[in-house]
């Protein structure tokens, strides 16, 4: 447990008010979306930069271990306490500290909504891109932590394509202010693109300075229906090979879609669908009809059972209906889904779910798979009963078996999620022994004591 004069050091820094290690606080921040929990031995609210600082130093002092957190909204475990831990809330941070139209950029604190960013820039008809779709309430400092990213990434980019410049603290307390101001800069390292996505693991970031675009005027929308899934994957192929980029191309597979049947949301869906695209495009007023013509033409093949168009508000509210329940039917297959974010290249998008069909099957379980078909980066859900024992290690075995299959097809473990505690013994498999140990060399650069948010990352 935290010792007296750590807890007084932090309570001198913070105020009172701002930590906690009472029983209910320390249950509530015992976890993240993963079903796993461990207890922190405190949890720290800092309002400011100057207490972050504050709270790192008394840490490297008392070698305390620190696990930084935004709104918990992870499913990687990269929020999870580590034994004998202090939690560091962002959540209390949440200023935009400036907000610069002309220049195309806002600074804000760790703890801002993602969302209120995205308002914020369209106040000015501006838009911040990246879209998770946690975005109406996870926080920006998680987004860098994890280097989030959402359905308009086959366009835009990810977080990390966003973000121009971060002040933080390192574990040893030092302050530290990474890029620039301007989209140009190529002045030193380039440290800020290494913070992001770095899981908390060597800076505890304190503001961001992003980038933001001018906003499309507007949007439309394609629904199409195919009879299976490998023709629906062949369109996304076609698509990516063709001069018109959508900002968005999502697909569900044939469990998908027999997962939102209950609900209503498949009946208005071509009959024998198996497996649905969502395609969207933007831009001027305009120039939108061009490019949904040339996105039809590109989708358009064998397996195609229907597609339908939307232009307005409404009508493309109605065509997301199929995806947007999505995530709440998946929840009544079974109680615990384990969701996977795994990258393969698009060319390989077909094959790899064939395998995952072939997998499922051959293991009995219930495996929906959907996502970000543009970036070949699908959601992986397994949904298990954890007491059944039996299927947790059927369960298991599917899942190395997929793992190993995205290695062998190129592609990488994590697309937007992160890594956490839950693919760390996967790594090794992907990054050779000599990157890694560069690696772990430059995290003791950070974070000399190996403070900050251990566990996570990288294999014991």
């Amino acid at each position: 447990m935290l010792s007296d004069r750590a807890l007084a050091a932090f309570r001198s820094a913070l105020g009172a008010d701002r930590v906690f290690d009472d029983d209910a606080t320390r249950t509530l921040y015992a976890c993240d979306e993963t079903p796993r929990r461990v207890q922190p031995d405190a949890v720290l609210f800092p309002v400011s930069h100057d207490e972050v600082a504050a709270l790192m130093r008394i840490a490297s002092e008392h070698r305390i271990a620190l696990t930084p957190r935004g709104a918990g909204s992870g499913n990687v475990g990269g929020a999870l306490p580590a034994p004998g831990s202090v939690v560091v809330s962002f959540e209390c941070m949440r200023r935009v500290l400036e907000f610069d139209p002309a220049n195309r950029l806002v600074v804000v604190e760790p703890g801002v909504v993602t969302e209120e960013i995205d308002r914020l820039a369209r106040s000015a008809g501006l838009f911040y891109p990246p879209d998770p779709g946690s975005n109406a309430y996870c926080r920006i400092g998680g987004n860098l932590a994890m280097n989030a990213a959402g359905p308009r990434a086959v366009k835009y980019g990810v977080t990390r394509d966003f973000v121009l410049g971060l002040r933080a603290v390192t574990g040893d307390g030092r302050e530290i202010r990474t890029g620039c101001r301007t989209t140009k800069g190529v002045t030193g390292y380039d440290l800020t693109r290494l913070l992001v996505g770095s899981e908390g693991t060597l800076a505890l970031i304190t503001e961001a300075t992003l980038k933001l675009l001018p906003a499309p005027e507007a949007v439309a929308t394609l629904r199409l229906c195919f009879a299976d899934n490998r023709s629906a994957l062949d369109a996304v192929s076609r698509v990516m090979h063709q001069s018109v980029m959508p900002c968005a191309l999502e697909f569900m597979d044939h469990r998908a879609i027999d997962a939102i049947r209950p609900t209503g949301a498949a009946d208005d869906l071509a009959p024998g669908t198996r497996a649905l695209l969502m395609v969207e495009a933007d831009g001027a007023v305009a120039d939108l009809p061009r490019q949904i013509a040339a996105l039809e033409a590109a989708l358009a093949g064998g397996g195609l059972l229907e597609m339908k168009s939307g232009f307005t508000r409404e009508a493309i509210a109605q065509l997301w209906t199929a995806r947007k329940s999505l995530s709440h039917a998946v929840k009544q297959i079974a109680p615990l889904k384990i969701n996977e974010d795994v990258v393969v290249p698009v060319s390989q998008l077909a094959g790899f779910v064939d395998f995952i069909d072939h997998t499922a099957n051959a293991h009995r379980l219930a495996v929906v798979s959907f996502g970000h078909a543009g970036n070949g980066n699908l959601h992986v859900n397994l949904m298990v009963h954890p007491d059944d024992a039996d299927e947790m290690e059927r369960a298991h075995l599917a899942l190395d078996a997929i793992m190993l299959r995205v290695l062998a097809l190129g592609g990488t473990l994590s697309g937007e999620h992160g890594i956490g505690t839950e693919k760390r013994r996967f790594v090794p498999q992907e990054i050779d022994s000599a990157t890694l140990e560069l690696m772990r060399a430059i995290k003791r650069q950070f974070d000399p004591h190996g403070l900050l948010n251990p566990g996570k990352l990288f294999p014991d």
